[in-house]
């Protein structure tokens, strides 16, 4: 069976201004709740933890130590 990138998650590295692709794929799973984020979609990470997050308050929520 032949598996196409939109298969597998992508991996990134996260930088303060954007990401950069390592391994190709059409989303990420969000670091605090698991979702599937569609690349064109992620907006919310952290460079220190390198984690995707699905949403600002997901973001917030974790720099603040509360997941």
């Amino acid at each position: 069976m032949l598996m196409n990138s939109s298969d597998n998650p992508a991996t990134l590295v996260y930088g303060p201004n954007g990401f950069r692709v390592i391994r190709p794929g059409h989303f990420v799973t969000c670091a605090a709740s698991g979702v599937p984020v569609p690349l064109e979609e992620l907006r919310y990470w952290s460079v220190d933890l390198q984690e995707p997050y699905a949403s600002a308050e997901l973001s917030t929520k974790r720099a603040l130590g509360q997941l």
